[in-house]
């Protein structure tokens, strides 16, 4: 009854957690841009389906298109993207030196980290409504009993609550990380 519920809150955690990886902190990471759209043909198709994208040193970022005409529309999209990096355009790849945060950054990081854990939260809220939703069903159409139905909410409403800490808990220690000079 509750399986669903259980897989939507994991879900939740796990996309949280790849999310929180794209915040940059000052380092380099191919993460951090490998899922921007870029324009290719009429159509917008992540950054990781038309170029290889590499670190060069703990600062530096190299990205090589397989296809030298997107050169420019992966630039521009990655300028565009909420990332604040200025990638610069060689003959056949872009490399973006990825700057040292400032305390002014910071704290936008910290304000996008806030914001991906609140999604994350209201995925977990229309877990425990669609949950709901299939429990009353269930009373309704007499297949469980008051009594049972009583049970499987107060076990989804255990889930939901640990689900919340544990996003929290990832919220808080991503905080710190940020932060941390």
């Amino acid at each position: 009854m509750l399986t669903k519920a259980k897989e939507w809150i994991e879900k939740a955690i796990k996309h949280l957690d790849v999310e929180f990886s794209k915040l940059q902190l000052g380092r380099a990471n191919p993460v951090l841009v490998e899922d921007i759209r870029v324009e290719q043909y009429g159509s917008l198709q992540p950054l990781k389906n038309m170029a290889s994208v590499s670190n060069l040193d703990s600062q530096t970022l190299s990205i090589k298109p397989w296809d030298r005409s997107v050169i420019w529309a992966i630039g521009k999209a990655i300028t565009e993207s909420w990332l604040w990096l200025n990638p610069q355009t060689m003959a056949d790849s872009i490399m973006i030196k990825v700057p040292s945060l400032t305390e002014e950054r910071r704290v936008e990081l910290t304000k996008v980290a806030k914001k991906m854990a609140e999604e994350a939260k209201v995925w977990v809220r229309n877990a425990r409504a669609d949950s709901h939703k299939t429990i009353q069903n269930a009373e309704d159409n007499k297949e469980i009993s008051e009594d049972d139905a009583k049970d499987y909410e107060e076990e989804l409403q255990k889930l939901v609550d640990e689900a919340n800490k544990k996003i929290e808990e990832h919220l808080k220690k991503k905080t710190e990380d940020i932060m941390k000079v």
